[in-house]
């Protein structure tokens, strides 16, 4: 029940998942909410006073022949600010910086501790920091500038002008970076690559040892089946199941009619990769909820209520289910992720998963230095056969952008589990995400420590406080407050 096309699908679905990793093949909706509604879901962050700006940088920092430049968005608030306070530097993500500034509120809940400056820098071809504008994306001539390496400059050299050229007194000013995802990666390797710039990093939910030779492959797949049968072993059970049911339903033209029409979806399902496709979606969704399984109502991926994965299970009563009683509360439990606010008629599968990530952009850089190994076996875990394959990887990525990637290029580049030369990372993941195992799990020496969530799905710790936080993110949250303050006394140390 694994052809090739449906692999494939499920191949860009999971490199791009990570995120905040945006899901290029597990489609999603887009969100019409009412006021009412939206009301009551919590977005956090970005509630104090912020300005826009964009800053001048070089599309090549690492050659003297190309002199093309773009402008990098940045957004900035001094309000807070006092003479010798520190800067949060959030290293932006694979998407709009504005939509991570929104779900960040720890970095402003700090910044009124602290007295500090925030500044959210955007990453390169994501956003409104487009390379070459709107031929960014053309062609694999434009996108070859799309590096964490080139990104990570963009953050020095924004980082030096900004304290030297700004506010009165920033010049000397410790920066801590802060990120969550890829972003918490690029925060940790910013660290690694530029101590000179940050005095420490707060790396949550960074899956830097998702690479080749350094994590499992099936780590991801299996973390979410545990979510899921810690809710409800009938839910784990109907999930897997539900594969070979659709599989032999679609065989058919009519049992493909009968698919679309019972899952509610928008459109008909015409052909046998159609119903791969339904399939990577469904693997994806599953996926994306394990993400932001949270313990109150949030608008991360998608609007949801508190703990979703228990109210997704919830819709599964039937031990050993007909065909028709599968596929019923299949689609209920689907409403949950991608309906809970009501406001779509039918589930279509061909909408961008989350609007405000860059799932083009990642799935060139899951082509190119990302390329993070996955994996099933439906033995194991609730979903279906995939097994590792990176020669299908390569071909597709030499179909779609005409690049091969290069799969020990992070491991390379920034020392993968031979880190124990830097210092002061607080590495934070919690047990809910899939994406923990690909993180650092135990304390690598004293200054590169970690944090873990037993009860957290993807960076909940950098969410801004709620009444319903678990302990374990509070114990987290104080860990690197301790951290942060001590990056904060040794820097103004080694400066004097």
């Amino acid at each position: 029940m694994e052809p090739p096309n449906r692999w494939l699908r499920c191949t860009l679905m999971c490199l791009v998942v990570c995120s905040g990793f945006s899901s290029s093949a597990s489609v999603l909706f887009g969100r019409r909410i009412n006021n009412k509604l939206e009301a009551k879901i919590s977005s956090q962050g970005c509630s104090h006073p912020h300005k826009e700006k964009y800053f001048e940088q070089q599309v090549d920092h690492f050659s003297f022949t190309n002199s093309d430049t773009f402008q990098m968005r940045y957004l900035v608030s001094d309000e807070l600010w006092t003479k010798g306070g520190p800067i949060f530097f959030y290293t932006g993500n694979e998407g709009d910086i504005t939509w991570f500034c929104e779900n960040t509120g720890f970095v402003w809940d700090l910044a009124v501790e602290y007295k500090a400056i925030v500044i959210f820098a955007e990453h390169r071809y994501y956003g409104k920091s487009l390379p070459y504008g709107n031929d960014s994306y053309k062609d694999a001539a434009h996108l070859g500038y799309l590096t964490a390496e080139q990104a990570l400059a963009d953050f020095a050299v924004f980082l030096d002008w900004y304290k030297a050229n700004t506010l009165g007194g920033a010049a000397g000013s410790p920066v801590v970076a802060f990120g969550g995802s890829y972003g918490g990666m690029l925060a940790a390797w910013m660290r690694i690559k530029y101590p000179n710039a940050i005095a420490g990093a707060i790396a949550a939910s960074a899956p830097v040892w998702q690479f080749t030779g350094l994590t499992p492959c099936n780590t991801q797949y299996l973390t979410i089946s545990k979510d899921f049968q810690a809710a409800n072993q009938l839910c784990y059970d109907s999930v897997h199941m539900s594969w070979d049911v659709i599989t032999r339903i679609g065989q058919t033209a009519s049992g493909r009619t009968k698919l679309a029409q019972a899952m509610k979806l928008c459109n008909p399902l015409k052909t046998t990769a159609d119903v791969d496709g339904l399939i990577s979606w469904l693997a994806g969704s599953w996926f994306n909820l394990a993400m932001v399984d949270y313990p109150y109502p949030a608008n991360f991926l998608e609007p949801l209520p508190a703990f979703p994965i228990k109210e997704v299970c919830s819709y599964f009563k039937t031990p050993s289910p007909t065909d028709d009683q599968l596929l019923a509360e299949l689609t209920g439990a689907l409403g949950v992720y991608y309906n809970y606010t009501s406001s779509i008629q039918c589930f279509n599968l061909s909408q961008d998963a989350t609007a405000s990530l860059g799932d083009l952009g990642w799935s060139f850089q899951a082509c190119t230095e990302m390329v993070m190994p996955f994996c099933a076996d439906g033995v194991d875990d609730m979903f279906y056969p995939m097994p590792w394959n990176y020669d299908a990887q390569v071909a597709a990525c030499k179909a779609q952008w005409n690049v091969t990637p290069r799969p020990n290029w992070i491991v390379s580049q920034f020392g993968g589990k031979n880190i124990t030369a830097s210092s002061n990372i607080f590495f934070s993941n919690g047990l809910l995400d899939p994406w923990h195992l690909g993180g650092v799990l135990t304390d690598l020496s004293d200054t590169l420590v970690a944090g873990i969530i037993p009860d957290g799905a993807h960076h909940l710790d950098l969410r801004g406080k709620n009444k319903l936080d678990p302990p374990s993110v509070i114990a987290v949250r104080n860990q690197e407050r301790e951290n942060i303050n001590r990056w904060i006394a040794e820097w103004w140390v080694n400066k004097t």
